[in-house]
This record gives structure tokens, sequence and C-alpha cells, in this order.
């Protein structure tokens, strides 16, 4: 690891990292492993949810075809049991991608968990870690009076943020009250973009709305529901994937399962949305919309640009 903490080695560390990312349902997964089968590289997850064991219906895993045909890591790795977050995600692909250099591999990250992606791009703010006593007072409180001493504590933070989720608003609270200053003046304080390749893959709107419409219909095809109906206890993390809630409410009688598949149908869209505005406004890497692209096509301009992101030692 002292090659990812030493601050003067972190050119060198990041030029054997290529970055793959974009919204959900794109096909960044099956782009990504054909592209690692090309080069000879492994993957490293970026994905928010699909690092958890279970669930694999409703995180959209890559299939067994897809795993197979490079190495992956942090796919299935963590218990849905455990709390994450962007810095315990950081540690953990730090470490991956450490291991995949000392094989003299090229290491490609492919997600759309923005927060996780700018992690390694951008390293992590100054922000307090989270604080159990002070998270047990705040949760005791509802939403609207967390609303209102955010809006007094912070405003600005108030203005920026999601004030309709719990979590993020909780979260901005602590900041401000185990730092004593605003969130929003320490959401800025990233560090320095680490020099990196990537490429932001898309595809038009009418298209994508598709691919994840057919997706989730199919998930319902395969028994997303006995999945759900099956996981244990988990974490508050976990807990937010999309489509848990409304799997939930159908096994507890509240809405019909036309009903639950429309709405995960609209809860990913809007997802998709807004990881497309993230992506669009904090990185950049080239955009490459694969509608106008066959599958073939968009592995072949990948690989040429990854080529370009050698790992260290294939100089």
């Amino acid at each position: 690891m002292a090659l990812i903490e030493a601050g003067v080695s972190r050119f060198v560390f990041m030029r054997g990292v290529f970055f793959i990312v974009g919204p959900t349902a794109t096909g960044k997964s099956e782009i990504a492993a054909d592209v690692a089968a090309a080069l000879g590289a492994e993957i490293v997850s970026g994905d928010a949810f699909q690092i958890y064991r279970g669930l694999d219906l409703l995180t959209a895993k890559p299939n067994a075809t897809t795993l197979a045909k490079a190495p992956h890591h942090l796919v299935g790795t963590i218990s849905i049991s455990k709390e994450m977050n962007a810095e315990k995600f950081r540690k953990l692909a730090l470490e991956a991608i450490a291991e995949i250099q000392s094989r003299r591999k090229l290491a490609i990250v492919v997600g759309g968990g923005g927060l996780y992606v700018k992690a390694l791009t951008h390293g992590l703010s100054a922000a307090p870690g989270s604080d159990p006593k002070t998270r047990a007072k705040l949760s005791k409180l509802s939403l609207d009076q967390l609303r209102r001493r955010l809006v007094d504590l912070d405003p600005e933070s108030a203005r920026k943020i999601d004030m309709k989720n719990r979590r993020r608003v909780i979260r901005a609270l602590e900041i401000c009250l185990l730092s004593g200053k605003p969130a929003s003046a320490q959401r800025i304080a990233w560090n320095e973009s680490v020099a990196s390749d990537g490429v932001f893959v898309f595809r038009d709107r009418d298209e994508l709305y598709e691919r994840i419409n057919r997706r989730v219909e199919a998930i319902f095809e395969n028994d997303v529901i006995e999945e759900v109906r099956a996981a244990g206890a988990m974490s508050e993390t976990a807990s937010k994937m999309i489509g848990l809630r409304e799997i939930r409410e159908l096994l507890d009688g509240k809405m019909s399962i036309q009903q639950c598949v429309a709405a995960i149908q609209q809860a990913t869209r809007r997802y998709a949305k807004r990881q497309l505005t993230w992506f669009r406004r904090q990185t950049n890497f080239p955009p490459l919309n694969l509608s106008l692209l066959s599958h073939i096509e968009a592995v072949k301009w990948i690989s040429q640009r990854a080529r370009l992101a050698r790992a260290p030692g294939n100089d």
C-alpha cells in the first residue's frame, strides 16, 4: 500500500487504471469484460450495490458468462449486513488495484457509483467519519426536524442535496456537528484530480429507458421476488438499493406485481438520469454514445484508448 499512499507516486499509480463509467443499463459490464479479455486486464467494480453478496438479480450483477471473461474484483465480496461508504470502497478498491498492478496488469474500474468513482479519481474530502452516537441522536428526529436543523446550520447544503433523502440529510448534519463547519464547505475540498484515463459511456434516452424497462421485466421473470423474500437483515446502505422497497411492499400486499414493476422501472430511469448528470459534470472522460456503435465497435474503440493506460512495468 506504500505506492498508494505516497503522494509522489499517485500519477504513476493511476496511469495503470482505466475507467469505464456511465448510467445503469448501458451495457458497461459486458463491454468492460470483453475489453479486459482483449487486453489481459482485470476489472474492479465501482458499483455501490454489486459489492454486496446476494441479491444478484436486484443489483444486476454480471452473469457467469461475463464474469468468466476476466478476473473481477469487488463483486459480491461484502456481507449485506455491513455498511459501505466512499471511504471504505476507496480502501478496498486501491488494495485490489495494487494487487492487479503487482501482476503488471491493467486495472479497469467499471461502474455507475459516482461518489465511489470520484473517491478514486479525486481522493476524499476532509469531512469527518461517521460517529455512532451522533448518528443515533439524529436518527431519532423526524425528517422535517432534520431538514429544519440543516437549513439553520448549513443552508447551502440544504439547497444542494436531496432533502427527501433522509440518509444524506443526516450525513450533512453529522459533518456539521462533528467538525463545527458546514458540510458544503468540506464537500468541495476534494483532492486535486489524479491523472487518469477513461471513457463515459451512455445511450440515447429512448434506447436507455427501453433497456431499463426490459431489465426490470427480466429480473421478475427470473424470480427476483423470491430473492428479496429470502434476503436476511441488511445494513442501512444496502437497504437503499433500487427496487428493494417496492418488492417488500409487494410482499406485504401493498401493491400489485404490475404496479411494482412499473415503480421500479420509473425509479431506475430516474436514477439513470441522475447518473448522467453526475458524470457529465464531475468527470473529464470523453463521452461515447453506444447507440451509434455495435458492441464489437465499442469494444474496439475503448480497447484502443485503454491501451494508452498501460500498467506500470509494461512500457
